[in-house]
């Protein structure tokens, strides 16, 4: 690195899923063949991590549990969300010895950026003996292995992560500019450089661009046209810029808010049952509305059809291919399910396929408001209202006492809920505890 460059980090765990779960089993996370998988949701359950061992022999992460050839002795360990929360926890208070939190920014529960331009000198290191240090602790405490990237900003680092650190001996890979421009110009995939996805690596197709370098070839007016403001991001990249710094995230703020939900069903329902489970789903967003003191005013809907193919890149906002989508701006601003289920029901009524099964769905409340912006017509019962609030005020304090599963409604009780199964998961996925 150039005096004078700020130095970042990107310090990723290496299949934290499963490597959490080789050491709670006393083995070797590099050797050790193991998936985490719910293998109670069939063979065609998802893969939520595989380890390097295995990954080695060709098994590709996010994998189906069916797909693993049948020649390979591995072991299924199921997911424990929770476990690995703690995990991610204790991972984080190592970075705290060294680090202001200031200077750390948590990407995802097994990633962190880190400004490590001031602490370099306070410690009298190397950026490279930094990052060391800190994957050896890790590694000598929690048992886990891990990668690091080193950039001149913060999108070098994480392509250094992503595409340099493989390659090296140690997992560490460092960039700057000029290194960026001479070791990885012309890589491909040019779907392996964050922020490329398939869709964007076949528009770039369509002007003989393949790799990075061929980006900044081209006449940039052709790439505004293709990408609009996206397109500045893009160039900057090429050249391996980027402006945004670790204050800009830490002091970032959003402009809109929403609260969302989405699951992928264990198989095809049919409309009635589905509309069972979306209305589990929204009672509980409200309850969230309600706990986060928001109202809405703003409901979104969609649902993903069992009868077409998912091939790992399912996009629920396009109805001509794998669903359907509805959105409805209500006449009130409200957080209460008496009224929004209402409106859930016509838009489901719809804009669903009755004929169809049904195995993704999902909601969103758009454009939140804080509560004092609540927002009734003249036709509503404001005494319903009241007691209704009541109500909810009651059941929060008995959930965040006893549980979620503490207090259910009619509807959770029915064949084919699912929102008491949820209500004991992480992000989907079963937290581990009985």
């Amino acid at each position: 690195m150039e005096k004078g460059q700020r130095v970042y980090f990107v310090i990723d765990m290496k299949s934290f899923f499963a490597s959490v779960e080789c050491v709670e089993r006393k083995l070797n996370a590099m050797t050790t063949k193991l998936v985490v998988a719910d293998e109670s949701r069939t063979e065609k359950t998802i893969c939520l991590a595989v380890s390097p061992a295995l990954k080695k022999l060709g098994v590709k992460n996010r994998c189906r549990l069916f797909e693993i050839p049948k020649d390979i002795d591995f072991i299924i360990a199921p997911p424990r969300m929770k476990k690995y929360i703690e995990y991610a926890a204790e991972i984080y208070a190592i970075y705290l010895k060294y680090i202001s939190p200031e200077d750390i920014h948590v990407y995802s529960i097994d990633e962190c950026f880190i400004d490590a331009t001031d602490y370099l000198k306070l410690y009298n290191l190397k950026a490279k003996e930094f990052a060391q240090i800190l994957m050896e602790e890790i590694g000598s405490k929690l048992g886990l292995p891990s990668s690091a990237g080193i950039g001149s900003n913060m999108y070098l680092a994480k392509i250094a992560l992503d595409i340099t650190a493989k390659h090296a001996s140690d997992r560490i890979g460092w960039l700057d500019e000029e290194k960026f421009k001479k070791t990885l110009w012309n890589h491909r995939p040019i779907t392996d450089f964050w922020g490329i996805s398939s869709g964007t690596s076949k528009r770039l197709e369509k002007y003989g661009i393949f790799d990075m370098e061929g980006i900044t070839k081209i006449d940039e007016n052709l790439l505004y046209d293709e990408f609009g403001i996206n397109a500045e991001l893009l160039i900057d990249h090429a050249f391996g810029k980027e402006s945004c710094l670790m204050s800009d995230i830490k002091n970032y703020k959003s402009k809109s808010k929403s609260i969302s939900a989405s699951q992928i069903l264990p198989f095809d329902y049919t409309f009635e049952e589905a509309k069972l489970v979306l209305n589990e789903m929204v009672q509980n967003g409200c309850y969230d509305l309600y706990r986060q003191g928001y109202v809405t005013e703003l409901l979104h809907i969609f649902v993903g059809y069992g009868d077409v193919k998912y091939d790992g890149n399912f996009d629920y906002f396009n109805p001509r291919k794998t669903g359907s989508k509805g959105t409805a701006r209500m006449n009130v601003a409200t957080n209460l399910f008496s009224i929004i289920g209402e409106y859930v029901e016509k838009l489901f009524d719809q804009v669903v396929d009755k004929s169809r099964p049904i195995r993704r769905l999902g909601f969103d409340f758009d454009n939140l408001m804080p509560q004092d912006h609540e927002r009734y017509d003249l036709l509503t019962d404001l005494e319903k209202i009241k007691k209704e609030k009541k109500l909810v005020e009651s059941v929060l304090k008995l959930q965040n006492r006893f549980g979620k599963n503490s207090v259910l409604k009619g509807l959770d009780l029915k064949d084919k809920a699912t929102q008491r199964e949820r209500n004991e998961t992480i992000g989907g996925h079963k937290s581990g505890e009985n």
